[in-house]
């Protein structure tokens, strides 16, 4: 089994294949293919050659982001903050420099591809703008800041067939996927319950907008920041950082972590989209994530696979103790309950996976590995790229993941259990939800 991983399931190929017609309308995000930009072939690139990349959001984890594709031709640099920036300026004086990546897709005709690793908000519609154009994607988590965005990010890959991969870093390890084969070849026997949780938040949340109005740093560009989202002043509150617990930027403790502590379990147990999620939290609040939450996912059958239950935490709370065999639970990590053992990954990822109790399992060695290893997550992609195979946490996957990541948040800022319509991309006998499914735009800003 090559590359695997990312095709979905059966219910996911029906709903994609609906959605699919039903943007192809223009039905679902209407005028979405008025004045779209006709796209040229793209060129084949060898995989000797180096692909033309723009980076969209080049200080902070861009700069990380950055360092893992310098190998390849960095063109062009997009930032909104000269001085978050100034790093990756100095390391590539060659490329050019924008602070508006519309801009910088329209006049830069020579990228093969781009890398985005602006705030949630802007995800979708850089990562959008530069498919429609033709061009390979890589895009950190979540995938968006919206269910809508992460159904639209889907279907627009798929239309355009260019490489593409979320930045769940943890996806690509070793570790993750043995810990995969092993669940699915039922090491642990049938799993039904899974518990995942996070140290974050690690920003203020639960907190009131501030009234002073600062001066904006000389270096920012706050309305390129602010980007789709509705007109505020600047405050120090929102970066560089803290901008994670603001609903109109972020999406919280969930979408900063979920993407990583629950992709094992995701991918091993071959889930869709939920059909409930219901969620205990501090109070609500109108302006940012609460301050601490647990969430109950309801996953249904599924394959020959029973349902599952996975419960989800942060700030502060975690599964209980006597789960764990006597092992220490850390900050992060994931949790699965199988019929014959426990699969535990005591980290954001799952490299280094225990199977509990260690003694049924000293000497237990598994099947031979059947899913193909990773040459690094970020080569996997720049592979994908020039014609290799797709890249293992593609958009057809990561969207999917996405979206029950952020149905979590849904279930928060309504206050009330969620039964979800995947199909119709609704939550049933709740209208109140749909201002939070799909994104409003403020002028000058759409898809």
């Amino acid at each position: 089994m090559l590359f695997m991983s990312a095709l979905p399931s059966e219910f996911s190929r029906r709903h994609f294949i609906k959605a699919s017609t039903v943007i192809g309308s223009g039905l679902l995000l209407t005028g979405c293919q008025l004045g779209e930009p006709r796209v040229a072939s793209r060129k084949q690139i060898s995989p000797n050659d180096k692909l033309n990349l723009g980076i969209i959001g080049a200080g902070g984890q861009g700069a990380s982001n950055l360092g893992n594709v310098s190998g390849e031709n960095v063109v062009a640099l997009c930032d909104v903050d000269e001085n978050r920036a100034a790093d990756s300026f100095r390391k590539f004086p060659n490329a050019k420099r924008y602070q508006d990546f519309r801009v910088m897709l329209e006049k830069e005709k020579r990228l093969d591809a781009v890398v985005v690793s602006t705030p949630d908000h802007v995800h979708a519609l850089a990562a959008i703008t530069a498919m429609r154009l033709g061009k390979h994607v890589y895009c950190e988590k979540p995938l968006s800041h919206s269910i809508h965005e992460a159904r639209l990010m889907r279907a627009t890959a798929a239309k355009y067939g260019v490489a593409t991969q979320m930045g769940n870093q943890g996806h690509a390890m070793d570790g993750t996927c043995r810990a995969v084969e092993l669940i699915q070849a039922g090491a642990i026997g049938a799993v039904r319950d899974v518990h995942v949780w996070s140290d974050r938040p690690i920003w203020p949340q639960g907190i009131d907008r501030s009234l002073e109005t600062p001066p904006i740093p000389a270096s920012l560009n706050w309305d390129l920041w602010l980007g789709p989202a509705a007109e505020r002043p600047y405050h120090r509150a929102y970066l560089p950082f803290n901008w994670r617990g603001w609903w109109s930027f972020g999406t919280g403790a969930l979408g900063d972590m979920a993407c990583h502590n629950a992709d094992t379990a995701f991918w091993a147990l071959k889930l869709d989209y939920p059909i409930s999620v219901e969620a205990e939290a501090s109070p609500p609040h109108p302006e940012t994530a609460p301050r601490w939450s647990i969430l109950h996912y309801q996953f249904p059958a599924r394959g020959g696979l029973p349902p599952v239950k996975l419960t989800w935490y942060d700030g502060g709370k975690l599964p209980r103790a006597e789960l764990f065999e006597g092992e220490p639970i850390p900050t992060n990590g994931s949790l699965l309950i199988g019929e014959k053992g426990k699969l535990f990954a005591p980290d954001w990822h799952a490299d280094k996976f225990v199977l509990l109790p260690k003694e049924k399992f000293a000497d237990f060695k598994g099947p031979q590995p059947n899913i193909r290893r990773s040459p690094g997550h970020h080569k996997e992609w720049i592979m994908a790229c020039k014609g290799g195979p797709p890249a293992l946490s593609n958009f057809d996957y990561a969207a999917v993941l996405t979206e029950t990541v952020l149905l979590g948040n849904l279930a928060l800022r309504v206050g009330k259990k969620i039964e979800w319509d995947a199909v119709n991309m609704k939550a049933t006998h709740c209208p109140e939800a749909d201002q939070f499914i799909r994104n409003q735009y403020r002028a000058g800003w759409r898809l």
